[in-house]
Order: C-alpha cells, then structure tokens, then sequence
C-alpha cells in the first residue's frame, strides 16, 4: 500500500505545482499589464446615404430565380459598387464627415446577404484617414466588421464596425455605422 501511495504521490504533488505555478504566472502577467498605460479608443456613429444609380451601382446582375424574392434583395451573385456619403446625422443634407467606397456581392440565395469590402475615409475634427473592413452584410439586419486596416491617423487601428439598416426603400438606403476602434499600447522597453 505504501509503495503505490508513493507512486501517485509524485504525480499529484508535481499536478499541484503545476497549477499553483500557472495560477502564479497569471498574477504576474496580470499586474505586468496593469503597469501598461490603457489602449486609446475611439467610439462614434455616422450615418451612410445610398442612393441607386447615383451613389451604388449595379455592375453585374445576378442569377434571377432566388427564393424569398423581394424589393430588398438582390439576385444571387449580383455585384454592387458604391461611394456613399457618411454624415453626422441621418438627414443626407447634414455635415459630411467621410466616405464609404467599396463593393458588395450578393452571396445568399435570399438575396438578402452579401460579402463586403469597404475602405471608409474619415475627416474628423481630431482624427484623418482611411479604415479598412470586410465582412457578411444583412441587408435587413446588423452586420460586423472587423477593420482590417488603416491609414494617417488609424494606422494600426483595430476594432469593428457595425451598420444598421435606418431606411431601406429603395432607391434611397441609409445606414447607422457605428465605429468601435481601438489602438494597442506599444509594450514597454523589457528590463535587462
């Protein structure tokens, strides 16, 4: 009895200081990054005007015959290209703040989905530049993206960003985008 307790002794013991060490190096990690300084956000909404034939364009008409057909949905495979104005309120004549340039392919049977790729430039009162994101679009619900690049002021940015369907009747779309974006501490110097 003793010989087989000894056996499973070592094996418990060293399972025992092995999560008495991770628990350890959890804490230390811990307090090494609360010594770091707070990763710099950036939180705001603007607001997407798309209007067909002026500000998105059909360039490629999909596959007809998709279920589910109806005057928000696109014919599977159909490709949108568009250079939206972004505005500080829903009102399409309020102050343009940016950008959305990019292209969608309807890739959902329904006609309701798609793939999107967009570069968003900004002209902020403290911020200038150009966010990358890619990503699912619902034409009739809230779609994330996340931001995949950028440049001028939100070089290595990161984050997401979301869009939320406001008017949907063809042919004037407008969207909620809602911007999420985060810039990482750079790491401190390591102590020889």
């Amino acid at each position: 009895m003793t010989f087989a307790f000894h056996n499973y002794a070592l094996p418990v013991f060293l399972s025992l200081l092995a999560v008495t060490g991770g628990s350890h190096l959890n804490h230390r990690n811990h307090r090494r990054e609360r010594g770091n300084p707070a990763p710099k956000s950036l939180h705001f909404t603007l607001f997407q005007h798309e209007t067909i034939n002026k500000t998105g364009f059909v360039t490629v008409n999909g596959v007809e015959g998709g279920e589910g057909k109806s005057e928000n949905s696109t014919p599977f495979g159909t490709v949108l290209v568009f250079q939206d104005p972004l505005t500080a309120k829903p009102n399409r004549s309020s102050k343009q703040l940016g950008t959305a340039e990019g292209t969608s392919i309807t890739s959902g049977l329904d006609g309701l989905s798609s793939i999107s790729v967009a570069k968003l430039t900004l002209r902020l009162n403290n911020h200038k530049g150009s966010i990358s994101i890619v990503g699912g679009t619902n034409t009739l619900e809230r779609s994330d993206y996340p931001v995949v690049g950028g440049t001028e002021d939100f070089l290595f940015v990161h984050g997401y960003v979301t869009s939320s369907p406001l008017h949907v009747n063809p042919p004037t779309l407008v969207f909620k985008i809602g911007f999420h974006l985060y810039w990482p501490p750079y790491p401190s110097q390591p102590s020889y």
